[in-house]
């Protein structure tokens, strides 16, 4: 098996795996939905940010949340495979385990990106208006960031041996990831221990480059956000790399 026919099995296993699971799916869409509707039409009824209001400024945050909720529990797929001993047979296939972790990444990004772009369509029918331009810059952005955090949830996979310790320490990742992002709020005259978090937190730059790609509101420039998310990127997936060729199966 060459191993680039090896990276399409990976691939096309992790993408038929989910696609499987249809509650996951209809609920990994469902739940950003309700963020956007319920919180952002309460809170948009009297907020606005700029020239938006609150729901459309708030759009690129959930798309964001979406990718990150998703993304990281594409890690527990390796901690079932552990328990079922699949891990193992995957492992003794001819072919690197940077290549299966690269399957693994490009799987969770695939579906990743399908959900995102079901949540773009349906901002249309909330006054979200797209150029081509911009729905590339967006894409760009969400591909990035999706393959930086299913790398960190493969991670913490190879290094977790039940479910249930996975979804615990993957909490403690997604919120300060999320929370503190500017998702939910605009970047600017945040006082200061905040405005740090929000300075460390990677995510921040994908949120605030989707802010620019769709909204044209970005509190940094695209470029600056861009590289600052590419080098968050590349970090990961070497860490993830090193990781997932020293993981005991």
């Amino acid at each position: 098996m060459s191993e680039l026919s090896g990276l399409y099995a990976i691939w096309y296993r992790e993408f038929r795996v989910f696609w499987r699971e249809k509650s996951r799916v209809i609920t990994s869409i469902i739940n950003p939905i309700m963020w956007l509707v319920i919180f952002g039409g309460g809170l948009g009824a009297s907020v606005s940010v700029g020239q938006v209001g609150y729901q459309q400024f708030l759009f690129p945050g959930i798309l964001a949340m979406a990718i990150v909720m998703s993304s990281i529990f594409f890690g527990a797929y390796v901690v079932w495979d552990k328990k079922i001993d699949f891990l193992k047979e995957v492992l003794v296939a001819p072919i690197s385990r940077t290549t299966i972790f690269m399957g693994k990444i490009l799987g969770g990004a695939t579906d990743s990106l399908i959900q995102v772009t079901i949540l773009i369509l349906i901002g249309t029918l909330l006054g979200i208006t797209y150029t081509l331009q911009g729905l590339m810059i967006a894409y760009a952005f969400m591909f990035l960031l999706t393959v930086a955090v299913v790398s960190i949830g493969l991670i913490i996979g190879s290094f977790m041996e039940s479910p249930e310790g996975f979804g615990l320490i993957t909490s403690f990742v997604i919120f300060p990831l999320t929370f503190l992002s500017g998702a939910f709020y605009p970047l600017n005259n945040l006082p200061q221990w905040l405005a740090v978090a929000t300075t460390i937190d990677p995510v921040t730059y994908a949120v605030d480059g989707l802010r620019g790609a769709i909204l044209g509101t970005s509190y940094n420039s695209l470029l600056f956000d861009f590289s600052l998310l590419s080098v968050f990127c590349v970090v990961m997936i070497v860490i993830g790399t090193v990781a997932f060729n020293r993981m005991k199966p």
